[in-house]
This record gives C-alpha cells, structure tokens and sequence, in this order.
C-alpha cells in the first residue's frame, strides 16, 4: 500500500538530504543529497497516518509523544529543511479545508464576549518559575532582544533592548508611567532606576510572574516606586499615565480585541503622553494562529500584521509617530534561548517530563523557523495624542542611549532570582 506521507514528502522535499523511514520499515532518500542528511523514523502507523492528514498539529504532536524520531540531526535541522523547501506545494482539498475551520473557529473565539484572557496567560506564564530560568538572561526577559552591536551576549542584547525602548520613551523623572504585561518585572526595574522619581505601575494576568516581580522589587529596595498589580488592562480606570509601554504582550491581546485595547491606551494615556508598543509582526494578515501553538503554547495568541494595528489605533484617536522593524533579533534571541534549554534538558525533564521537553523544543525551534524563513519580525510603533510630544527627528534616540549607557555602567548588578 501505498504511504500518502511519502507521497506528502516528495512533492515538499525537492532540495536537500531527508531519509525517511516509514513505519512499515520501508526506508527512502528524499531530496536532491546536497547538504547534511536528516534521517527521521516514524514509530508507527498511526502517528505516519496522522502526520500526513494534518501536519500542521500533529507533526508536533507525535515528536511530542516520541513517535516522530530524529535519528540523525535534530528537530530544528529537520523544521530548516522544511522551510528552504516551503515554495512546492502540498496543499489538497483536505488540508485546505481544515485550514479555513481553524481560520473561522480563531476568529469566532477572538471576538467572543467571553474574556479568557486570565487563562489563558495562566496556560504559559504561571509554569514553574524553574522552568524560565533554564533558558533566560540573568534580568528573566522573556521578549525579543536588539543584538546591537552584533555578537553581543544574550543578556547584553536584552539590555540593549529596555535601552532602545526607554529611549524612544522620552521618559523623564517624576513622571507616572504603566507597563501593560509587566512580566518578571525587568523593564519596570530599568526605567525606575533609570529615572528618580518615576513612579511604576506594572499590570500582569500572570501570577507566578506577580510573585516574582514584587519579590525582585523589594529585594532592590524599589517597591515605593514599582508597585506590580494583578490587572486585566481592559478593567483598569481612574488614572492618567505620562509614559505606557508594552513589550511583547500585544501578540496576546487577539485580533478581536485591538479596537479595545487602543481605546483603552487613549484613555489611560494623558494629552502629552507617548506610549512604545514592541510586538512580534508578521509581513500580511494570516487570520489564524499556527495550530501547535494555538493548542500548546499561547491559546488565544495572534501576531499581527502593521497593517492590522495601525487603524484601530488611529480609530481610537491615536497618533503614530514612528514606526521601526527589526528583523532577525527574535531569530539570534530564540536560538539563544533553545540552546539554553536544551543544554538543561536534564533539568527540564526533572522538573516535568520528556513530552513536556520536546514540546517546548518543537516550540522554540519552530519559532526560530518563523523569523528565519516566514519572514517575522519586531515592530516597535511609538504612539502619541499630539504630534509635538516626540520630536521631529529621531537623533533624540542615540543622544538618550548614550545617557541610558552611563546609568548601566553604575547600576547595581541584578542578584539571581531564588525559589
């Protein structure tokens, strides 16, 4: 009998070195034989059958369960090939019909008046705190860091990016500022100690990231100036901020939801105030979150297009006074971070299990993919109510660095976060 996996492989695999044997025993070169050869195993029949009815879930699903086996390379090297390869399609009937549901049911659950935003922020953020501090800096930052200048350390990168972003911030001292997914607290830390006198609010759904980042306050002597709040952005109210950032949250917030969060930074954000939104960003609308990831890592995510989020913001009465791409970062930040973790697996094991191992693997491996090949980046939009709260060049962001350096070269080291 013919294998409609095999049949699915050929037609994807035209460059490259695949040998792929089948859960019959049967075994065969995919490919044209240029470059290092991955050999996968399929375990059986079923996890064979499943894969090639919906590769999309379950290719992740079976290497989860140990059932999709890489027997040569690894699964980033085998998600790499696929990706050179993803011009030839393998589309049929079938998959594009389970393709349009996920598209309809995402869309239907991202305007639904139910808010499950607490859950599912618990589903990833509230994991044992253990679990982050196998793969993160020494300042826990758990977005996209600015490799700037290249072939600096993870944990430099991420101290260039809370310098790029509280540059293009304005802030100034004594000023109110809001952090809306404040996560371990770094950010919020940096532009306190940054800045006398400012005064920090830092709102999470998260909260094991809330314990946390009160604990590393306090520890720091910040907790008069940084308060942390268990706080759904959208519930937040009485109150007038100078200065709102949000680093990597704006991919949870689901395409149903934009007008209402814009609405609400324009509420919350005061006539002369600026706000610096730092998302990941995809190049077009793709109206869906991979099925993987929607089901495992961040249900209820999407990563928005520019094109999607600039005309809720300017609905909402909002201006945009720059916009900045950086592409490739995330790929450096995540291979970083894969690294980490798998050089832990042992730990990670220990602290879950090996399906829980190899999910996270799949998922950090498969999101570089994302900025490698699916041409993902970052987007930085800095926003204002008035065109005369930013100024009208942008040298102000180097000139702030600048200063941002000499406040790093005297900050006092960050101790490492204890269970």
């Amino acid at each position: 009998m013919a294998s409609v996996l095999l049949s699915l492989v050929k037609k994807l695999i035209r460059k490259g070195s695949l040998k792929l044997m089948l859960a019959s025993g049967e075994t065969h070169m995919v490919g044209d034989g240029t470059g290092e050869t991955v050999a996968v195993r399929i375990a059986d029949q079923q996890a064979e059958d499943a894969i090639a009815r919906d590769p999309t879930l379950k290719l992740g699903e079976m290497y989860m369960e140990g059932r999709f086996i890489l027997e040569q390379g690894d699964i980033y090297e085998f998600l790499s090939l696929v990706k050179q390869n993803t011009t030839n399609e393998i589309f049929d009937f079938r998959m594009a019909a389970l393709l349009l549901g996920r598209i309809a049911l995402q869309q239907i659950k991202s305007r639904s008046p139910i808010n499950r935003n607490k859950y599912n922020v618990a589903h990833h953020y509230d994991l044992s705190a253990k679990l982050f501090d196998l793969f993160l800096d020494e300042d826990w930052q758990y977005s996209c860091a600015y490799f700037n200048p290249p072939g600096i350390s993870l944990y430099e990168a991420q101290v260039a990016k809370k310098r790029h972003i509280a540059a293009k911030l304005l802030v100034e001292p004594g000023q109110k500022v809001l952090e809306i997914g404040s996560g371990w607290g770094g950010m919020a830390m940096y532009l306190a100690e940054a800045y006398p006198g400012l005064d920090v609010t830092g709102i999470t759904l998260s909260e094991e990231q809330l314990k946390v980042s009160r604990d590393r306050a306090a520890k720091r002597g910040l907790s008069d100036r940084v308060r942390f709040e268990l706080q759904d952005y959208r519930y937040l109210t009485g109150k007038k901020f100078d200065r709102i950032v949000s680093v990597g949250m704006f991919e949870h917030v689901g395409i149903g939801d934009y007008g209402k969060f814009f609405r609400k930074v324009s509420e919350l954000l005061d006539d002369n105030g600026v706000m610096l939104l730092h998302s990941i960003a995809r190049p077009k609308p793709s109206y869906a979150t991979n099925a993987f990831i929607e089901k495992y890592i961040f249900p209820g995510g999407y990563i928005p297009s520019i094109g999607e989020t600039t005309p809720p913001l300017e609905k909402a009465g909002l201006l945009t006074r720059d916009v900045e791409t950086l592409p490739m970062h995330y790929a450096y930040t995540l291979r970083h971070w894969r690294n980490n973790f798998v050089a832990r697996k042992a730990d990670a094991v220990a602290l879950y299990d090996e399906k829980f191992f190899r999910m996270w693997e799949f998922y950090l491996a498969g999101s570089e993919m994302g900025f490698r090949w699916d041409e993902l980046f970052i987007m930085q939009i800095q926003i204002a109510k008035n065109q005369f709260a930013v100024p009208d060049n942008r040298n102000y962001i180097g000139e702030r660095e600048a200063k941002l350096k000499e406040f790093e070269a005297t900050r006092a080291p960050l101790e490492k976060v204890t269970f």
